[in-house]
């Protein structure tokens, strides 16, 4: 294991950018995000409302909502060709207008009102990459070592 950090996003903040300009300032090139709370603004999730053709193949297409409470929590591995940070982060959000109404999925883009708050926990070793698996639709899994 490496450091640990707590890191606060301000309001206004995208997400990802945030997250990546964090990363590139503390040199954070793997790890996890073992829980974060925000409020956001806006946000892109994974979902649909319509018929799958395949229920077991991965969903790409985004919900977009607005004034939301997240929890969520995720990890960071380094892709080499990029030398960037690639997360993979998962939450849950509560639709504040909606009697919290609740979504979960995958994050796809957010923009945080008020604050975001996360801890981030570096990982030293093994490895972390992600690496696309032919037999599971080409979805970029973790991956451990060389």
């Amino acid at each position: 294991m490496g450091r640990t950090f707590a890191v606060r996003f301000d309001h206004g903040d995208d997400f990802y950018s945030a997250l990546a300009k964090f990363c590139v300032e503390r040199d954070v090139r793997q790890g996890f995000i073992p829980m974060f709370v925000a409020g956001l603004r806006e946000v892109q999730l994974v979902g649909t409302c319509e018929e799958l053709d395949d229920p077991a193949a991965p969903v790409w297409s985004a919900v977009h909502l607005e004034n939301v409470e997240a929890f969520g929590g995720g990890t960071l591995a380094y892709d080499a060709a990029s030398g960037g940070v690639r997360p993979h982060i998962h939450v849950s959000v509560g639709l504040k207008a909606q009697a919290a109404t609740a979504h979960t999925s995958h994050l796809l883009d957010a923009k945080v009102q008020f604050l975001t708050e996360m801890y981030v926990v570096e990982v030293k070793s093994p490895e972390f990459s992600r690496v696309p698996r032919p037999d599971l639709y080409d979805v970029p899994l973790l991956s451990f070592g060389s």
